[in-house]
């Protein structure tokens, strides 16, 4: 498909308009990150505890910040994920909070705390049976024995109660349900409940507007380790690609290509830097997509220029590198078109838990994008320029290695 036929743009002579633009993005980016004194690091890398929590009905963040205070715990963050009727939030403790393991799982119970106070005082003796452990429901009804299983045996009455705990907490986690129960008598649908169940549930349990679905826990030395590996991983995708280019084309070539890679990196961290968004482990898996994305960009448009290059070497290669973008203009638009407008409607539809992953993606397609065409190529040109000319002046004849075709 050719959405252009035999486009002649000339590249290379707007480029210094993109140069100046990348320059103004990544100084920006890069003063923003200097004055935040470092990116803003999710739970992932700074360490804290993350408790994704459902309510029965929309919740009040104000309220919930409220109690949270009340608690004695600050500098939290909350964000509702999902759809609307969805009613979950996520509510994000930092190291300034938890500072130890046992401390992290100490802001998790303040946090359920804080909440069941919002739903009034919990009756005396009863457990909460949406935030129940499958250990805490079998306790109770090994306790009551509704089912009369200790005249078979204490093993066999800790057994029964333990696989019916289960099922009834499984029960509860999955949809339809998922973490909420309003009435025990929903309940009488899992295997092995009766009626005497039900009712030692009613005497020991009680129902909360709300369930803590999900925990995740990151101590200040993993989150520590896996920002290391984030920054080794990405430092060793590039220096990979480096040699792959310098083996495929020229050292050049792969130089630019690392040089626009980096600059497209850089400008989607200045973007996050300046809107204040967390660095996480899906926006990490994101510039690393990013990165083979804008590298195989690269590839595409300089193989053209090499085999433009190979035909004609007489040609002024101002000229002949204009002539290779325009030839890989169709397929440059087909592809980030149809790529943008995917990662575009990941970031509108997909939900707070991937928006970083999806941000990540917007900016960098339309930023490696035009790396390709007014980074990477300039650099090329430049170097060719100085590299085709002696001290006098006159041309010399470069990148002629037959090598280079055979590597093909």
């Amino acid at each position: 498909m050719e959405f252009f036929h035999e486009p002649k743009i000339e590249w290379m002579g707007k480029k210094w308009y993109f140069i100046a633009l990348s320059l103004a993005l990544a100084a920006a980016g890069l003063i923003s990150i200097a004055v935040h004194r470092g990116l803003i690091y999710g739970i992932d890398f700074r360490g804290g505890t993350v408790v994704t929590v459902k309510f029965a009905k929309q919740p009040n963040l104000d309220a919930i910040r409220n109690e949270l205070h009340a608690e004695n715990i600050r500098d939290e963050t909350i964000q509702q994920i999902g759809a609307a009727q969805d009613h979950e939030i996520i509510i994000s403790l930092d190291l300034k909070e938890t500072t130890s393991t046992q401390a992290l799982d100490t802001g998790k119970r303040a946090i359920i705390t804080a909440l069941s106070r919002m739903f009034g005082t919990p009756p005396a003796g009863k457990e909460d049976f949406n935030n129940a452990s499958p250990q805490t429901v079998a306790e109770r009804l090994i306790a009551s024995d509704p089912l009369k299983l200790a005249s078979k045996g204490l093993d066999a009455a800790t057994k029964g109660y333990q696989d019916l705990a289960q099922a009834l907490v499984n029960f509860r986690n999955n949809p339809p349900k998922s973490g909420l129960i309003a009435d025990f008598q929903e309940l009488n649908s899992v295997p092995g409940v009766t009626p005497a169940v039900t009712s030692a549930l009613n005497d020991n349990f009680y129902l909360s507007g709300f369930a803590a679905k999900d925990t995740k826990i990151v101590g200040p030395k993993v989150g520590k380790d896996l920002r290391l590996q984030a920054l080794y991983v990405t430092l060793a995708g590039l220096a990979a690609m480096l040699v792959y280019i310098w083996y495929r084309f020229e050292l050049v070539y792969g130089l630019a290509a690392v040089v626009a890679t980096f600059h497209d990196v850089i400008i989607t961290l200045g973007f996050f830097s300046l809107l204040n968004k967390e660095i996480t482990l899906t926006v990490i898996a994101a510039l690393l997509t990013l990165v083979g994305y804008s590298m195989n960009d690269t590839i595409v448009v300089f193989d053209r220029i090499r085999e433009n290059f190979r035909l004609n070497k007489r040609e002024n290669f101002v000229e002949l590198v204009n002539r290779s973008i325009n030839q890989t203009l169709s397929r440059t638009i087909l592809t980030s078109g149809l790529t943008f407008i995917a990662v575009l409607s990941l970031f509108i539809f997909g939900g707070e838990v991937i928006h970083g992953f999806a941000f990540a993606l917007v900016v960098g397609v339309i930023i490696g994008t035009y790396s390709s065409i007014f980074i990477a190529s300039p650099i090329v040109v430049y170097f060719h320029m100085r590299l085709a000319k002696t001290p006098a002046g006159t041309k010399v004849k470069v990148y002629e290695r037959e090598a280079a075709g055979a590597r093909r």
